[in-house]
């Protein structure tokens, strides 16, 4: 009898049959909301593990230790977070790590968590076989729950920002070659790098989005980040929401250097880890919120129908056959 094995069942069905140990939807989005008598918890969990996510030739133990923290407070922020109370960390190191690598880890952590609010509660250590970095990141529930499942059909489309640039940063700092039919600019070369090693999180969406609603019985909208690609956050929503996704390829907003072809589209909705937040909203609300901030962008609309995506010119529906990033 052949026995299941990680490797076929794939991330998210591993994630749909865990579930069935928890409380109905828990597994839904990815913080844990915990209601309290007075202020309301979020809580994430994110790890980065060496050779999956990380290694010392794409990345500085700084640099790791502020996108480990970027990572989850980007969770925190798609669910609807107010603010960052703060995180515990779990370390797992081979015993001859040396002690500068993990000095220089928490440096980043820091830096990290004075941009964007929260303390080093605690954690725990332990030894392995290769480096994995652990965090568990606490929020408030801000007044608006921003959730997977809460996308409508009439509902727009829409992105805080550019997508595809980690993946590049990536791929530049692997010494991947693009061939000789490919230029990359100076500029967006290390625009990339930045994108894959200090990624940003949009400061002040949650106040912009709450200051231009004008429809205060609204409560939740439907929201992920886009930490494992664009295609996969679009899929998320559609599926948690149960309608279907149309999306205008011309509103996709790219770097004005990025290549074309479709390759460049592949690394453009499936690179993952730009941690831009992908939601939907009323389409007056969407057109009041993207006066309030340039970067947010259009990209599409939601319909009724299936759980799906699809493109309003077919003929990009070829972008759709690639495979988002796998865990496992």
């Amino acid at each position: 009898m052949h026995k299941e094995i990680l490797k076929d069942i794939g991330e998210k069905e591993l994630i749909n049959r865990l579930g069935k140990f928890m409380p109905k939807n828990q597994v839904l989005d990815d913080c844990a909301l915990i209601k309290t008598k007075n202020d309301s918890l979020l809580v994430n969990n994110d790890s980065l593990v060496e050779n999956i996510h990380f290694n010392d030739i794409t990345i500085s133990p700084q640099d790791l230790g502020w996108k480990a923290v970027v990572s989850n407070i980007s969770d925190l922020v798609s669910s609807g977070s107010k603010r960052t109370i703060g995180i515990t960390i779990s370390l797992i190191l081979p015993p001859e790590t040396e002690w500068v690598w993990v000095e220089e880890l928490y440096r980043g952590i820091n830096k990290a968590l004075k941009k964007y609010g929260g303390i080093i509660l605690g954690g725990d250590c332990s030894s392995g076989k290769q480096k994995t970095i652990s965090i568990t990141a606490l929020g408030i529930q801000g007044e608006l729950k921003l959730l997977r499942n809460a996308c409508k059909p009439g509902e727009i489309i829409l992105t805080t920002g550019i997508h595809g640039l980690s993946k590049l940063g990536f791929m530049v700092q692997n010494q991947i070659t693009f061939g000789n039919d490919i230029f990359l600019s100076k500029k967006i070369i290390s625009k990339s790098i930045e994108h894959f090693c200090r990624p940003k999180i949009t400061q002040n969406f949650l106040k912009n989005l709450i200051k231009s609603r004008s429809n205060k019985k609204i409560k939740r909208i439907g929201c992920t980040d886009s930490s494992d690609g664009l295609f996969q956050a679009l899929q998320d929503l559609a599926i948690a929401s149960d309608c279907k996704a149309i999306i205008n390829y011309e509103k996709i907003p790219k770097d004005k250097d990025w290549p074309e072809g479709d390759k460049w589209d592949e690394y453009y909705f499936f690179g993952g880890e730009d941690y831009q937040l992908v939601f939907s909203l009323p389409k007056k609300w969407a057109n009041k919120l993207s006066k309030l901030d340039k970067n947010i962008k259009e990209i599409g609309f939601f319909t009724k129908g299936k759980g799906s995506i699809e493109f309003k010119d077919h003929k990009k529906n070829n972008i759709l056959n690639n495979s988002p990033f796998k865990h496992f």
